[in-house]
């Protein structure tokens, strides 16, 4: 019991760079009190006394924030960074290493008795106001965004967005590269509004900017081909996506 207070008191360490002394963390931490909290009604639901079980992780809810039921299974070294609002359902399983922010649910979609509550495997790590969903498994090491939406299982190792989530693309920054330029050209700020959030407008103007790039390269090919075939094509100036011009003729370099 000892030892597992102490991978937990450890773990915090590991997680929070802000962390000073044991002292602090034992005294002051939500997350580490909720943990401790819980292994206690756990052992009592386990034991069969179900409502000292619940009562007692009532009182830590109260105390820290932090709902845990007493029949969710915890690994060693769980940590719960700053904690209000973390919701973990009754059938939830987590594993080893795992780490949860803020406003978290590991949340139930049906009525069933049996299984309803999603599995961590070890070394998963789910930002702040994701929402867990369902009996689905979450692989070993993987990332869950924050404020995220998960409804099916996701792969180890990998890094899930948006809502509802979906696997983060490495080749999607390549696109996103090329909307930014178009983006500033058009005078459009493209803060926050990315393939990765829900927002329906958002989603209509990468769009948009993927089929003028489009346009923009089948124009440059065509412009090509009259002049190989010795048509003289009459160019007329526009402006370009280097940032070598920006508007009303000014070169970047004179701003």
């Amino acid at each position: 019991m000892f030892n597992r207070i102490k991978e937990d008191i450890t773990c915090v360490f590991d997680r929070d760079p802000a962390a000073q002394s044991v002292f602090e963390v034992i005294t002051t931490y939500p997350g580490f009190h909720a943990v401790l909290i819980h292994r206690l009604s756990h052992f009592c639901w386990l034991a069969g006394f179900r409502w000292l079980a619940r009562f007692i992780a009532h009182i830590g809810r109260w105390l820290t924030g932090i709902e845990i039921h007493p029949g969710a299974v915890i690994g060693r070294r769980f940590f719960i960074d700053h904690g209000m609002g973390v919701v973990i359902g009754e059938t939830a399983v987590i594993g080893d290493d795992c780490t949860l922010y803020h406003g978290v649910t590991l949340g139930g979609t049906s009525w069933d008795k049996g299984k309803r509550h999603p599995t961590l495997h070890n070394g998963v790590v789910v930002g702040a106001g994701a929402k867990v969903l369902g009996p689905i498994d979450i692989g070993e090491n993987a990332r869950v965004g924050s404020n995220s939406v998960v409804l099916k299982p996701v792969p180890a190792g990998v890094t899930v967005v948006g809502i509802p989530a979906h696997v983060v693309d490495p080749k999607s920054k390549v696109a996103t590269a090329e909307r930014d330029k178009i983006a500033y050209k058009m005078g459009f700020s493209a803060y926050g509004a990315t393939t990765d959030m829900p927002d329906p407008i958002a989603y209509a103007i990468n769009h948009m900017l993927d089929h003028i790039h489009a346009m923009d390269n089948q124009i440059e090919t065509l412009q090509k081909a009259l002049n190989d075939a010795g048509i003289k094509y009459p160019e007329t100036p526009i402006s370009k996506l280097d940032g070598c011009e920006i508007e009303d003729g000014y070169d970047e370099d004179e701003l």
